[in-house]
Parts: C-alpha cells; sequence; structure tokens
C-alpha cells in the first residue's frame, strides 16, 4: 500500500507524513546504533579503551582484528596484513580526509566493516571446492527454454534472457531448434506456440560472446532440435565456425567417465539426442503411435505421462499424419552422410524408450544424459529412490517443468537434489519462492555454477545417512537498514514508517523443514529485532537458509522488503552482512541484515 505519490518532507532527522491533505504526523529517524553482541566484541578485541562505557573509545588495529576474525568469525586465514586493508578500505569508505592518518577502527568503524556486505559477506565468496571431479559429481545450474522472454505460449524468443542467464552464472543453456518458414535455416523458437522466433546464429553469438562473463567453468548447451539432417550438419557448421577453440568434443563417440569442470575452463559443450535416435524418435508411424506415446517433442515429452492433451499435441498428430515413409527414409539415408553433427556431441542424451527402472541401469563403459519430467521424478523417487542415486553417480539426469506450465512457473527443486540430479531445469526469466531457492543453491562454490554433491549421494548406503543427526544451526536476526535509501518514505505505509518483521526458514530434506519469524518492529526504517533461532540439521549439504523480510499491514497484504536464499554448507560464522534482494533476483543497492551464525 501507499505505492501513490505524496508530498515529502525531511527535515532535522525526521519524515512527515501527510494525512487527509491537513495533518502531519512527524516521525523521528532514530540512528541506527551498535548492537550489545557487536559492542561486546569491540570491546573484547579492542586497545587503548577503559572499562565500562568508556571503553567504547578503543581502537581496533590490524593484529586485533585479525583476532577477531580468527576468533568469533572463524576466519583463520586471515593475515595481519590483510586485515589491514580491510582497515584502510572501512577508512577510505568513512574518512576520505584521514584515511592516511588512521590505522585502526573506533566501535562506529567496527559496526560499519560488519555492515558491508563486501568485506564481510555471510557466505565464501570464492570457488573453494574440489573441481577435478568428473561432471556427474556437480550441481549444474541449469535453465530451460533459455530463449523466452515470458510465458511458455506467446512470448517473444530473444537472445536476451540467454545473456541474462549466463550472466547470472547459469552453465546449462536449452534451445528449442525449428526450421525457418522456407526450411534453409535454423530458428530457436517453443515449437507449435505463438511464440516468436530467433535465429539460432544469433543465439550462438551471444553464449560466444557472454559464456564465461561470471564463471570459467564450461557451458553446456542442451538442444532440442527439430531439424532434417541437412540443417543438422548446418548448425555443426554453425557452431565449429562461431565457438572455434571454445567448442569442445571427445575423440570417440562415447565417454566412459565425463570430464571434470576444471579440465574444461572456457570450453562450450553439447549435449543433445544423437540422429540416429533422434530420427527414431520423430517417426511416429511406427511403434510410437501404435502405443500410443507421440512426442511433440523430441526430449521434454516422457511415454507414459498422462499428460492433458493440448492445442500442441493436437497439432504434433496432424503433423505425423502427414509425413510419409518415404520422408522419413530419405531423411535417415541423409543423415549418415552427414555425421558431422553426431561428432560434436558430448553428451548424448535421451528419454526413457521402456520403463525408467531399465532405463536407468548404469552401463558400465558408457556415461549419458537422461531427461524426466517433474511428475516422472516424483513417480520414480518414491518407487526407485535408490536406482534414481545410483544413477546419477555416473550419469547426469536432467529435470524439467511439466508442459503445463505455460506462466514460466517453476518446480521445488529440492527433491531432485536429494536424489542426485544435476540438471534441475528452471525457467529463469520469472520469479517465486522456488526460483529463489535455485539463486540460492548456486551462490555456492562462489558462484561458479558448479556446486559438488554432497559425499553421502556418491556413495551407497544412502538412505541410512539421510536422517542421522548431524548439525544445529543457530541464526540471529540483529537489525536491517537501507530501506530508507532504496525506497520512497510512502511506499510501505503512506501515514507512517514500515512496520518490518523477518522470516527465517530452512528448505532441505522433509526432516529438516522449519519456519520462524520474529516480531514486527513499528513505526521504524531501522528495525532492531535481536532474536535467535536455532535448526536441528539432519542434512545440512542440501538445506538452504531461505530470509524475507515482510511489512506488516493490518488491512491488507504484508509488502514485500526483500529476500535471500544461502547454501547452509556455505555459511560463514560469525556476525555477518546480508544484502537482500528482490522478487526477481536481483540484488538491491542498499537494504541488508546484520545476522550472526553458529554451528553446534
Amino acid at each position: 500500500m501507499g505505492k501513490e505519490k505524496k508530498t515529502e518532507s525531511y527535515d532535522n532527522g525526521s519524515y512527515n507524513y501527510k494525512m487527509f491533505k491537513c495533518f502531519n504526523r512527524k516521525f523521528k529517524i532514530n540512528e541506527v546504533q551498535p548492537t550489545d553482541d557487536v559492542r561486546d566484541a569491540f570491546c573484547q578485541f579492542s586497545v587503548g579503551g577503559g572499562d565500562g562505557d568508556s571503553s567504547d573509545d578503543g581502537v581496533m588495529g590490524a593484529e586485533q582484528l585479525c583476532s577477531f576474525l580468527d576468533d568469533n568469525q572463524v576466519n583463520s586465514a586471515t593475515t595481519v596484513a590483510e586485515a589491514q586493508r580491510l582497515i584502510d578500505e572501512v577508512i577510505r569508505r568513512r574518512h576520505h580526509v584521514t584515511r592516511f592518518t588512521r590505522h585502526g577502527l573506533d566501535l562506529d568503524d567496527f559496526f560499519n566493516f560488519l555492515f558491508y556486505d563486501d568485506l564481510n559477506p555471510p557466505i565464501t565468496p570464492h570457488v573453494h571446492q574440489d573441481m577435478s571431479a568428473p561432471l556427474s559429481h556437480y550441481f549444474i545450474y541449469t535453465g530451460h527454454n533459455s530463449y523466452l522472454t515470458g510465458n511458455q505460449l506467446s512470448s517473444d524468443c530473444s537472445e536476451v534472457p540467454v545473456i541474462k542467464a549466463l550472466q547470472r552464472g547459469v552453465r546449462v543453456i536449452e534451445l528449442d531448434l525449428w526450421p525457418n518458414s522456407t526450411g534453409t535455416d535454423i530458428n530457436v523458437l517453443h515449437g507449435r506456440t505463438l511464440t516468436t522466433p530467433v535465429p539460432l546464429i544469433t543465439c550462438l553469438k551471444s553464449i560466444r560472446d557472454h559464456a564465461f562473463s561470471s564463471s570459467p567453468y564450461p557451458v553446456i548447451i542442451t538442444l532440442e532440435d527439430h531439424l532434417t539432417a541437412d540443417l543438422q550438419a548446418k548448425v555443426a557448421e554453425m557452431a565449429t565456425q562461431i565457438f572455434g577453440q571454445m567448442l569442445y568434443y571427445p575423440e570417440s563417440e562415447s565417454l566412459e567417465e565425463f570430464p571434470s569442470p576444471a579440465s574444461l575452463l572456457h570450453r562450450i559443450i553439447i549435449s543433445t539426442k544423437p540422429p540416429k535416435e533422434y530420427l527414431e524418435s520423430r517417426n511416429p508411424i511406427g511403434k510410437q503411435k501404435e502405443n500410443g506415446n507421440v512426442s511433440p517433442s523430441s526430449e521434454e515429452e516422457t511415454p507414459g505421462t498422462e499428460e492433458i492433451q493440448t492445442l500442441e499435441s493436437i497439432l504434433f498428430y496432424q503433423d505425423c499424419d502427414n509425413k510419409s515413409d518415404s520422408d522419413q527414409d530419405e531423411e535417415e539415408a541423409s543423415e549418415d552422410q552427414k555425421p558431422a553433427y553426431k561428432r560434436l556431441i558430448t553428451i548424448h542424451a535421451g528419454k526413457p524408450k521402456g520403463t525408467v527402472k531399465e532405463e536407468m541401469k548404469v552401463v558400465v563403459d558408457k556415461v549419458r544424459r537422461l531427461s524426466l519430467s517433474e511428475q516422472e521424478l516424483d513417480r520414480t523417487c518414491s518407487s526407485n529412490s535408490q536406482d534414481v542415486v545410483r544413477f546419477t553417480q555416473k550419469n547426469l539426469l536432467r529435470i524439467y517443468p511439466k508442459g503445463t506450465r505455460f506462466n514460466s512457473s517453476n518446480y521445488k527443486p529440492l527433491i531432485g537434489w536429494t536424489h542426485g540430479a544435476q540438471m534441475i531445469a528452471f525457467n529463469m526469466q520469472g520469479y517465486g519462492r522456488s526460483l529463489w531457492l535455485m539463486h540460492g543453491m548456486f551462490r555456492a562454490n562462489g558462484g561458479c555454477g558448479y556446486v559438488k554433491k554432497p559425499n553421502f549421494l556418491m556413495k551407497k548406503g544412502f538412505h541410512d545417512e539421510v536422517f542421522d543427526p548431524k548439525k544445529k544451526l543457530h541464526v540471529k536476526v540483529y537489525m536491517g537498514d537501507g530501506w530508507r535509501l532504496d525506497f520512497s518514505h510512502t511506499h510501505f505505509d503512506t501515514y507512517s514508517p514500515p512496520d518490518f518483521y523477518t522470516k527465517v526458514f530452512i528448505v532441505g530434506v522433509p526432516a529438516d523443514n522449519a519456519k520462524r519469524k520474529t516480531r514486527v518492529i513499528e513505526d521504524n526504517w531501522y528495525p532492531i529485532w535481536d532474536e535467535e533461532f536455532s535448526f536441528p540439521l539432519t542434512v545440512p549439504e542440501l538445506a538452504l537458509l531461505r530470509i524475507e523480510v515482510r511489512e506488516y499491514d493490518m488491512s491488507d497484504k504484508d509488502d514485500f522488503g526483500g529476500q535471500t536464499c544461502l547454501p547452509v554448507s556455505e555459511l560463514r560464522p560469525g556476525i555477518r552482512s546480508v544484502p537482500l534482494y528482490d522478487k526477481k533476483g536481483e540484488k538491491m543497492k542498499s537494504v541488508r541484515l546484520l545476522m550472526r551464525f553458529i554451528f553446534e
């Protein structure tokens, strides 16, 4: 509420709120002050102050700050020289004139240091996991229909969402390939919908130019191709010319083990169905149509799923009826003459041809990628969960949204991660809680797009280890700041300052899911909650800490004040500055929380 323009007045550290165009309400702005825990930490590690209140006058030098970071923040890697650089940076930001004459932090400097999220982040900001294991040992940041700007039926196709995804750190880009109207070139679009196409060459050039803007680790392009063999050969020619040495493909037709992310730095790899399997899947007049398992897509429709018949599937049946057997024979003959396309496929993909259980049998000398819909994953995990875990120890499993998510919404990713699925394909152009979880998971490991799977997912005896109690996480929410700088003073409430509260969630395996909420702080742009919550964790490796700030509204839905999601396994103990993000996952300019994390 309160989004309309109002007459604003700010003077003498207070806000005036005009009511009914004739009455004024004045609210004093209280400057944010250090909490008791911050004061105690400063008094403990600073030097030069007396006892009691006078210890606030002390100074924290490089050695004292190093001791604080080692003891309180559990950051033993910080050297005295690095601590001095932190002090210099804080002084530079706060005291431009005196930055060369001061060599320590006073209480206010120390408090501001704790609130700088770039100097005191809540999670490790760089790659720190082992990147030399095969690709199947990692969760991989994966997009679905990466070219769509909006919904799945009528939005524009563009290279812009592909670029945005790569800049965010997404490592798997999906492109749907279709012939253009003349059949001589390739477009990218969501087939048999009203989406407008974008030329494939535009998308490939955008991937080349932006693939490694946020991460040096490999980009995987998954192709859903609906092309003739001649056009497949043209795709191979385009990819080879545009990517050049960036394009990786193996010497042999199939791999016994996937390469590691570390061995594929600044490389692009292609994953799709080999042409022979693709052509078989396009022949519905044979066994597929007899079984009633016609698929309008080469991969993202699974035999045996009971989907609502849509306009897309009806059109596909008509298209199949109009296609003669001779056309199929011509394509297969042509395909044998065009081997270049198949040679460029590093990760061979497929969908279940029989039962999922049969398809998930591990082959000793061959690795591959299998795709399942979100519903099929649910069914498979309910009946054959150990088979899923065993398959993903060596192979790649990709999960995609069900076909009825026309609005580009997403599903809950935890069931896939819990069973080792590496590629949880998400619609990145939307927003919502599920996408926040995806953003949170891949802030881990420096945001490089690859997160090492927990060891228990790479070993047998999966279920025995999931429910063994391991850790307890204590989360303390001190205060928040920055809304006054990022929003107008009537954004949340027309007649008074906002009434903020914070919700804290643990999202993980069912045994770990929990939520807590602070009290509401009324009429204050600098809410101080100073509340602590404890969360017992059975599988901290798969747990996410989701934080959401809301503004209480008595007569309407509570207003959104920011959110973030952080991987529990990456949390840095101690007092940390936690930046908040908007609904679309974009970082807010000034809004942040001061929090403390402790593990038992």
